[in-house]
């Protein structure tokens, strides 16, 4: 199978803070990750100043302040952005991120990044999908909060805008998520439905679930990515630390290996092992030159010779052509 882009997302959990970031995108690096993300926003230009506080976040962050105020205090600059696409260049991992609003879009598509993130917060928002459909660049659409028809709509607005290469990704909104929330069938759902590559956006404490998704058929596993899952900030403690990241990377690709290419065959080992193991014919007892072969005189053992068990019906009521020792192979 094709290999699964693995994308550590490290979204806002440099606290705000540019050292933070340049050391997430190492860490990145070092456990195996094919892209680090993160998110890109002008606050102001996203959301009013009087919005509460998701619940999670209010429980992840233990202050009680608004959505602008705990996200201006997480936004960082563009001289920022530009500082950690260098670092990227750097050590040979790709930099991407989130953008939330069309100047921030404007500006990552500026920096060079590989593909659009369309982020679960944007999948009803009909003229910013128009705008990231226009790109040109292959869309990475991620459907937390949504139902079918939701993506149906969105998919319509970005297709309309001239968006060829999709990927749909299934997540659960929830950090963390619990594991009766996963849903992860509905994956399958969204390729069946509108017959585009898959994968998944992981919320969940641990790894499990996306190997699990890689196995059911994801190309795409996006999985939050700290430093410390004890650190303050909404999305730290639904986040994989570097460890555990690295052994996710890890289990994908053994995943990605044992697949396959889906043909039932024997392997080149199990050929090779299939001449010491399954049973052959041969003679039960003496067997002489013109006696009827039969269930009396044949039977099946593990042997280096002779036809296979599967003939054992060809051979019943012929008369043997010579004489055969016991344990001897019998032939036609």
């Amino acid at each position: 199978m094709a290999r699964t882009l693995i994308i550590a997302e490290a979204g806002v959990n440099h606290n705000g803070r540019l050292d933070l970031a340049l050391r997430l995108c190492d860490a990145a690096k070092e456990s195996g990750a094919d892209v680090v993300k993160f998110q890109t926003w002008q606050t102001e230009k996203i959301i009013t100043r009087t919005v509460a506080q998701a619940d999670y976040q209010a429980a992840n962050t233990g202050r009680q302040e608004s959505q602008f105020d705990m996200l201006k205090r997480l936004e960082l600059s563009y001289d920022d952005f530009r500082r950690i696409k260098e670092h990227c260049d750097d050590i040979g991992i790709a930099f991407a991120s989130t953008a939330d609003e069309r100047w921030s879009l404007e500006f990552l598509v500026s920096l060079g990044i590989p593909f659009i993130k369309v982020g679960s917060g944007e999948i009803t928002n009909i003229p910013y999908l128009r705008i990231m459909g226009a790109s040109g660049l292959p869309l990475i659409v991620s459907t937390g909060m949504a139902g079918l028809a939701d993506v149906d709509t969105a998919l319509t607005a970005l297709r309309g805008a001239g968006a060829r290469d999709i990927t749909l990704l299934h997540c659960t909104t929830n950090y963390p998520c619990p594991m009766e929330e996963v849903n992860l069938k509905a994956m399958c759902t969204l390729r069946d439905a509108f017959r585009l590559p898959v994968g998944y956006s992981d919320h969940t404490e641990g790894v499990e679930v996306a190997v699990a998704a890689v196995a059911l058929g994801a190309c795409v596993i996006e999985k939050h990515f700290t430093l410390d899952r004890n650190m303050e900030g909404p999305d730290h403690r639904a986040s994989t630390e570097p460890a555990e990241f690295r052994r996710m990377v890890g289990c994908i690709r053994n995943i990605e290996a044992a697949l396959g290419d889906g043909r039932k065959v024997p392997s080149q080992s199990e050929r090779k092992i299939s001449a010491l193991v399954l049973k052959r014919i041969v003679a039960s007892r003496p067997i002489q030159a013109g006696e009827r072969l039969s269930e009396e005189n044949l039977c099946v053992k593990r042997s280096d010779s002779g036809l296979p068990a599967s003939c054992w019906d060809l051979l019943q009521g012929k008369t043997a052509s010579r004489s055969y020792a016991a344990d001897e192979p019998v032939g036609l």
